[in-house]
This record gives structure tokens, sequence and C-alpha cells, in this order.
């Protein structure tokens, strides 16, 4: 946590023309995040309730700025891709979107380190569905359709994307996939979990909707294995 929040302050800093401020949020967390951003000046709010929707509603009320950026705490964004987000929404007619979304490493999986990815972008970039590490929207339409549901334990930015969407065209608004500068996310997954446990936690969604509201069903998005 300590270095991608190093990483994110110092390309904040690179956009003065922009004020912001960066939360936080403590979901739980097992290690040190909360006093790790705390002594970097970081605001940090707590999230009792362990779900990935309810943590990001939270940073978005707390929010005082008009626009938001969702950024998972495993994930690294450039200056450049900051700047182009808030640029389009405060200049363009945008209302919000995601970004192309790479790993950090392939861990020398074919399938699932390098072709799932480029699949994901396809269907992202085709679907216009922005991929939870990033996401980019005007709070003002973030707070018309509610957020994110909190009743889903996964799989919720497809909903928030298709939600959006909708409200965006109804304001003559675009829902924009950037692609120009990836965001960087972690494949620490592709090392906790086999390929198969993978596939599995992928097809339940697919073959069954409804699994993405149990907890118990979605534990590929909340554990590492052993804990």
């Amino acid at each position: 946590m300590g270095e991608i929040l190093d990483l994110l302050l110092i390309e904040i800093k690179k956009i003065p023309e922009y004020q912001s401020e960066v939360i936080v949020v403590d979901n739980n967390s097992s290690d040190e995040t909360a006093l790790i951003a705390k002594s970097k000046g970081v605001r940090v709010v707590f999230e009792p309730i362990n779900q990935i929707s309810r943590a990001r509603n939270l940073g978005a009320r707390e929010a005082r700025g008009q626009n938001l950026i969702f950024l998972d705490a495993d994930t690294k964004i450039s200056s450049e891709l900051l700047k182009i987000s808030i640029n389009s929404l405060f200049f363009e007619e945008i209302g919000g979107g995601g970004a192309k979304v790479v790993f950090d490493s392939d861990q020398k999986q074919l399938f699932l380190g390098k072709i799932m990815p480029r699949l994901w972008f396809w269907i992202s970039k085709t679907f216009k569905l922005a991929a939870g590490s990033f996401i980019f929207c005007r709070k003002e339409i973030f707070d018309q359709i509610g957020g994110f549901s909190e009743k889903l334990f996964a799989g919720e930015e497809i909903l928030f994307s298709q939600q959006f969407k909708k409200e965006c065209k109804k304001k003559g608004l675009k829902f924009l996939i950037l692609e120009d500068y990836p965001v960087v996310t972690s494949s620490r997954k592709l090392v906790w979990f086999s390929s198969f446990q993978i596939l599995i936690y992928i097809m339940i969604p697919i073959v069954f909707p409804l699994a993405l509201r149990f907890r118990a069903l979605c534990s590929f998005w909340y554990r590492r294995p052993g804990t």
C-alpha cells in the first residue's frame, strides 16, 4: 500500500493546476494500510462491512470535489491518465469512464496472464464497461444512480457502468474507455490461485449471475489462500 500511495501522490503533484484530495477507505484491512496512509497526510475513513461496493460508496460520500476517481489499492496510475481523465470531465462531453488495464506481470501464464487481459480490454472497449481498478466520473451522476450496488459482492463495476451509461446518454454525455495510458494492476492472484480455480470463479457468475449477491460465492475477491 505504501509504495502505491507514494506513486499516486507523486503523480498528483505533476498536475498542480487541479486541486485534489486523496481518500483511503479502510475496509477492515489486516495490515498497516490506515497507519501508512495517515502518515502521508491522506484522509482515512473506515467502512466496517467488508464489501467492495460499500467501500467505494463511502469514499464517494466523503469526497468534497465535483469529480471522482476510484483506484484500487493494488493499481498504479500515471499523471498523464489522471490529467486526461480530469480534463475530459471538465472540458469535454464526457460523464465518466475507465481505462485499459494491464498486469504488472503475466506470471508466465499465456492464457490468464496474456490473453485474458487483452480479451477483457476488447470487451471493455466494445461494450464500454469500466474495470473496477480504475473508474472516473462526475459525482453528480454517481449520486443520481446511487453509486455502486450494495446488493453485489463482486461485478459491481459492470452494473455501475451500464447504469452510468444510461444516465450519461440522457444528458448527452459519453462514457469513455481510455487506452493510451493503461493502469497497471497486481497479478498476485495468478500466483495465489491455480488456473483452474480462477476459471471456476470467472464462470460461476456467468452461469449463475445471482452468485454475485452472496459473499461466500465471491470469496475470490475477498481473501487470499491460507487466510
